[in-house]
């Protein structure tokens, strides 16, 4: 398998400001809907404008949050997104009790929030992780599940994984206003070598799932640090289908933190991938890349 940089676009809204920390995008209103991390704002890059889109109401007066002033705690860290039926649902890490939240915009623009903190618990234990460790970073939709994937942090021990959820079952608690139910369907863990972690995921038309993974010098799952190295993979439930490095952006090592398909090649053998990066600086537009994927092998009969 091999991964091309197509282009680069630093991401701006219409009004000069930068869009910030790139954590997740999904195919949403004719454009690319991209969460900001550490925002209440999402922007919807559409037809050559960038456009702020509210996700989430202010969380005790903020609608940007840094640890420079003082309030990464209160950040929603909006991490994974994917396209259902009803509309785009973006999910929070878990990786605090702030960051437990899902939101779902509809096609039309209604936009509905919803408290996850018994799934995220749900799911911790059964990965069997010590509070702190969970970071729920990537999602898509599999055969009418959830997979949700645990980013892990493999040079500590803590492994990549993903867990299933009845994605109908979330999706109808979130339009409905009630508790999401737990609805724990399988999961898997995952290795991919080189202290690889998951950063995000999107389903192909073959049902395999392309993940974005990067190595980053961090303590723990609330910091961040350097970016050692990044990769595309492709999966076959737990199995590695076939891996390849992401080629530097302008010289550097970046950590892609979302990606979505734009297009497939009938034969499966690649495609034309849309991912954005996060370049941890809230002074710094995030890109949008454009990736050509090619030489992916087939499925394993």
């Amino acid at each position: 398998m091999r991964v091309e940089v197509l282009s680069v676009e630093r991401l701006v809204f219409d009004d000069g400001t930068p869009v910030r920390a790139a954590s997740a995008l999904v195919e949403h209103d004719g454009g690319w809907l991209v969460a900001q991390d550490d925002a209440t704002h999402g922007a919807l890059v559409r037809d050559g404008e960038v456009r702020p889109v509210r996700l989430l109401p202010p969380v005790e007066g903020h609608d940007r949050f840094s640890e420079a002033e003082g309030t990464k705690h209160l950040k929603p860290d909006l991490e994974a997104a994917c396209r259902t039926a009803a509309g785009a649902l973006l999910l929070g890490s878990g990786s605090t009790p702030a960051r437990t939240r899902a939101v779902l915009v509809e096609p039309a623009g209604a936009v509905h929030v919803a408290d996850l903190a018994p799934v995220h618990a749900a799911v911790r234990a059964e990965l069997g992780l010590a509070p702190g460790e969970l970071n729920l970073e990537g999602a898509c939709v599999v055969d009418g599940r959830l997979r949700w994937f645990q980013r892990g942090l493999p040079a500590a021990g803590v492994p990549a994984a993903w867990v299933d959820l009845d994605l109908d079952a979330l999706v109808a608690a979130v339009l409905g206003g009630g508790a999401v139910p737990v609805g724990l369907l399988g999961t898997g863990v995952l290795d991919l070598g080189a202290d690889l972690a998951v950063t995000d995921a999107v389903v192909l038309p073959d049902g395999g799932v392309l993940v974005s993974a990067a190595t980053e010098d961090s303590a723990d799952t609330y910091a961040d640090g350097p970016v050692g190295s990044a990769a595309l993979a492709v999966l076959d439930g737990t199995d590695v289908r076939a891996l390849a490095p992401l080629p530097p952006v302008e010289g550097a090592v970046v950590k892609v933190e979302g990606v979505a398909l734009e297009s497939w090649a009938s034969s499966g053998a690649g495609g034309r991938l849309v991912a954005t990066v996060d370049a941890d600086d809230a002074d710094v537009p995030s890109l949008l890349l454009r990736l050509e994927v090619s030489g992916v092998p087939p499925q394993r009969a």
